[in-house]
C-alpha cells in the first residue's frame, strides 16, 4: 500500500512515518516515485510502538532493530545482550522515577506553603492619616480637606479631599484619584496580564529590563532612606516597588502614581498580602496633577514614566515636576532610547 494508505490504516501522519523512513526504522520498496510498504513494513512499525510504550526512544529502538537485523536466527531474545539493553532501561526508568517522586514531594510541600500564604488575610492600604499634611491641591497648592471619610485603622479607604477653590480628589478603595477621567472600570485579570506580557516580549528585553531593574534597586538601597518620601512616576503594575517593598524602613513614604486605576487596584492588593507593613499611597492621576506639597519629594523613581510621557507630549516631565522636588532631590531614572 502507499504511504497514504499506510499512515491511516496504522493512524500515524505521514510526517510521522517519513521519519521512521530516516532513522532507517522502516524501509520500504520504491517503485517509480512511490514508496509502497508491506507487511514486513507493518511488522517493524508495529515493534516501534512496542518499543515506544516500553519508554525506548527512536534512537533506542534503531539499536534494538540494528542488533535484531545482525543476530537473525540466533534466537537473539534469548540473548544476555540483547536482554540486557532491556534491563539497562528498567533500571534507568527506575532512577527516573525515584527522581521524579522526590521532585514531586518537594512540590506538593511547595504547593502546601503556597495554599498557607493564600490562606493569610490581606491588611487594609488606605491613606495613612500621617499623610494627610503632604497632600496639597494641584490646582492652587492650598491644603486639602477630608470629606465623607470612612477610616479603618487609621487608613482613609473612602471619601473626599475638597479644596477651596472647588477642585475635589475621591478616595475610591483606599486610592487617591484626580480628576473625573478617572473611574474603577471593570477590572480584568491583571494577573493573567503579566503572564502574557512575559510571554509575548522578547526575551532580550525581558533581561535587560531585569538588568535594569537590579541596578536601579541597588543604587536605591545605598541611599539613606529613613524618613524619606520617594515619589514613583508611571509605578504601572509596580514591577520596581514589588522589588524593593522589604527594604523600605518603616518611617519612609513611597507614593505610587500611575494613570491605570486598575493597575493600581491589582497593585495594592498584591502590597496588601505582603509582610512586614510598609508606608504605600497610592494616586491615580495624570502627572502634572499630583496632588502633594511642594518641595516634598526626596527621591524620584523615573522607571520609563519620562519616556512614556514623552511619547505623547513634547514637554520634558521632570522639568514640569521640579516644583514638586527637594534642592538635593535624587533622580533614578531610566530611559527608553
Amino acid at each position: 500500500m502507499k504511504i497514504g494508505k499506510f499512515g491511516e490504516v496504522n493512524n500515524i501522519s505521514i510526517d510521522t512515518i517519513r521519519h521512521y523512513m530516516d532513522l532507517s526504522l522502516i524501509i520500504p520498496e520504491k517503485k517509480g516515485g512511490h514508496y509502497f510498504f508491506d507487511e514486513y513494513c507493518q511488522t517493524d512499525l508495529e515493534l516501534i510502538l512496542h518499543y515506544k510504550d516500553l519508554g525506548f526512544s527512536l534512537n533506542e529502538i534503531k539499536g534494538l532493530f540494528f542488533y535484531k537485523n545482525l543476530a537473525k536466527s540466533m534466537n537473539y531474545e534469548k540473548d544476555t545482550f540483547y536482554q540486557s539493553l532491556f534491563k539497562l532501561k528498567y533500571d534507568k526508568m527506575e532512577q527516573e522515577i525515584e527522581i521524579l517522586e522526590k521532585k514531586r514531594d518537594k512540590l506538593k510541600r511547595v504547593l502546601h506553603d503556597l495554599s498557607l500564604t493564600n490562606e493569610t488575610s490581606n491588611s487594609i492600604i488606605g491613606i495613612d492619616l500621617s499623610v494627610l499634611h503632604l497632600l496639597t491641591c494641584s490646582k492652587c497648592s492650598k491644603k486639602l480637606i477630608l470629606q465623607d471619610g470612612i477610616i479603618n485603622n487609621n487608613q482613609i479607604t473612602e471619601g473626599k479631599l475638597i479644596c477651596n477653590c472647588g477642585k475635589e480628589y475621591n478616595i475610591i478603595s483606599g486610592i487617591i484619584t484626580a480628576d473625573k477621567l478617572f473611574k474603577a472600570n471593570e477590572q480584568t485579570s491583571l494577573e493573567d496580564t503579566i503572564s502574557d506580557y512575559i510571554y509575548e516580549t522578547d526575551n532580550a528585553y525581558l533581561e535587560n529590563m531585569h538588568r535594569e531593574g537590579e541596578w536601579a534597586k541597588k543604587k536605591l538601597i545605598e541611599l539613606d532612606l529613613n524618613n524619606k518620601l520617594i515619589l514613583d512616576i508611571g509605578s504601572g503594575l509596580g514591577f520596581f516597588l514589588r522589588n524593593i517593598y522589604e527594604e523600605l524602613p518603616e518611617d519612609c513614604l513611597y507614593i505610587a502614581v500611575d494613570r491605570d486605576f486598575n493597575k493600581l487596584i491589582f497593585l495594592k492588593d498584591v502590597i496588601a498580602r505582603r509582610n512586614p507593613r510598609r508606608n504605600i499611597l497610592f494616586i491615580c492621576a495624570d502627572f502634572l496633577n499630583i496632588p502633594i506639597q511642594n518641595r516634598s519629594v526626596d527621591i524620584v523613581i523615573d522607571h520609563s514614566g519620562t519616556s512614556n510621557y514623552s511619547f505623547e507630549h513634547e514637554n520634558f516631565l521632570l522639568h514640569e515636576l521640579n516644583p514638586l522636588f527637594k534642592t538635593d532631590c535624587y533622580l533614578l531614572s531610566l530611559f527608553i532610547l
